[in-house]
């Protein structure tokens, strides 16, 4: 334990310092949000959205229980981002702004503008909450310090940099989390995999595991179709609305290296669930041996606690690398999260004309208030799992006002009040809908339909009803 703490000692150590040397080149309210980026800048500051918490300790869970079918959750991901390079980049970088509320405004008003920015802004915060909720956790388990305690420290440290350096920080922070984040992670795998005697004996490891369980955990399919087409229309629509990977991507200092980002963000994103879902299924394996034990010697039998159960059992160097891994994802994701929720803010729902320097100086203050919002959500919600998850689910709420900026893209008779009424009724469809799985083990009409389909269908109906009622007086008149 002692190895591992000096490591993550060592990581945090680093970070900071990094993070502080990029404040240096953060002079104006422009180069605080974004400007002028090259492509390996927007990579890492954007992979950072993809590559979460979920990506590792949420995918090898899905790994423990299903397999390598849990990968799609980073391969929808990398699909979403492809198809944002590969059609929207261009249009998103044509309108001039840093926001996709911005975007939003340009083709339906300014009232809509608003409307998303609000949204937006409270589903970042959500999944910041839950980032947070993750980091805390993890540094209780591994300093045996209060959870409040530990959020804290963490909060302090990722505003710090952030605060200070914004995009350029966030840009140089990720740099680091990328590389540790797949170098902690492959490092696991190798170890892991010596504890089933190499990787010569996986794939007959597996098939015993299969023969034993009935599963199929080399399977793509495994984890269920519904499952995996939910991850993939989630990962098509939400990549063209997630203000944290976009916004490095509109400060692109062209348009053909916003483009190429993309493209190498996708691809950087895709694998990374491979290898946190072999580690979930290494340790099923162990699981099924009796060899996956706790610290009260007790063999682990719950997905949610097997990657921690597997790193315990590595050198503890490997082990220190693996937690540094999670907590470069779970940090690569809170930074822009606060700092495109606090661009929202500032650039879309306080849109007064004040000096640079004001700007600047607002800018940074909503960055830091989206962080302690965060930190204090992780705090009063870390017990109340099931209104976490109802927070949390919130998220798929951007995918949606990607369906209705594209219907007021390429509908003519949609209408700025439809798009405010129907963003509106989406979002309240899309918690009412989780939050009624929550409660009764199900969603309300068929166990297929997750909140992804419903708010879909939520948004396109009501937006093509809403526009007949409100429709686009311009439109009419041509």
């Amino acid at each position: 334990m002692g190895a591992t703490v000096a490591i993550l000692v060592l990581y945090f150590i680093v970070v900071i310092a990094v993070g502080l040397l990029a404040t240096r080149r953060t002079k104006n309210s422009a180069a605080f949000h974004g400007a002028q980026m090259g492509l390996f800048a927007i990579v890492c500051a954007s992979s950072g959205e993809w590559l979460g918490g979920t990506a590792t300790t949420g995918v090898a869970e899905y790994g423990f229980l299903y397999g390598m079918s849990g990968a799609w959750y980073t391969v929808a991901n990398g699909i979403g981002v492809m198809f944002l390079a590969l059609f929207f980049t261009k249009l998103y970088r044509s309108t001039g702004c840093i926001t996709v509320p911005g975007i939003v405004g340009k083709f339906l008003g300014q009232k809509a503008k608003s409307v998303s920015a609000a949204l937006l802004i409270i589903a970042m915060l959500a999944v910041g909450v839950s980032q947070m909720v993750a980091a805390g956790k993890l540094g209780q388990s591994l300093t045996g310090l209060s959870f409040t305690t530990c959020c804290l420290a963490f909060t302090v440290i990722f505003i710090a940099y952030t605060l200070l350096g914004g995009m350029q920080s966030v840009a140089s922070t990720n740099t680091i989390h990328l590389f540790v984040m797949y170098g902690g992670m492959l490092f696991a795998l190798f170890f892991a995999l010596s504890l089933l005697g190499g990787a010569g004996s996986f794939q007959s490891d597996v098939g015993q595991l299969n023969a034993s369980t009935g599963g199929d955990f080399l399977g793509m399919t495994a984890i269920g179709l519904p499952k995996v087409s939910s991850w993939i229309i989630s990962g098509l629509l939400g990549a063209c609305t997630a203000q944290a990977g976009i916004q490095p991507v509109l400060a692109a200092k062209d348009v053909p290296t916003a483009k190429r980002a993309c493209i190498l963000t996708a691809l950087v994103t895709a694998p990374f669930g491979f290898i946190t879902a072999a580690l979930g299924i290494i340790a099923r394996i162990l699981s099924e041996r009796g060899q996956l034990l706790d610290s009260a010697g007790q063999v682990v039998t719950d997905g949610k606690l097997a990657l921690m159960a597997l790193i315990d059992q590595l050198p503890s160097v490997a082990g220190g690398l693996t937690l540094a891994a999670i907590l470069a994802a779970i940090l690569s994701t809170i930074s822009p999260i606060i700092l495109s929720a606090g661009t929202m803010f500032v650039k879309d729902i306080c849109r007064g004309r004040t000096s640079d320097a004001a700007q600047l100086k607002l800018s940074r203050l909503s960055t830091a208030a989206a962080g302690v919002i965060c930190s204090l959500g992780a705090i009063l919600l870390v017990d109340n799992g099931a209104i976490l998850d109802l927070v949390y689910s919130a998220y798929a709420l951007r995918g949606t006002i990607f369906v209705i900026l594209l219907m007021g893209l390429f509908w003519k008779r949609s209408s700025e009040k439809a798009a405010c009424y129907s963003m509106i009724f989406t979002a309240v469809v899309s918690v009412c809908w989780a939050g009624v799985r929550l409660v009764t083990g199900s969603y309300p009409i068929a166990g297929w339909l997750t909140e992804t389909y419903a708010s879909v269908i939520a948004a396109v109906a009501s937006m093509l009803v809403l526009s007949l009622i409100y429709p686009n007086r311009g439109a009419l008149k041509d």
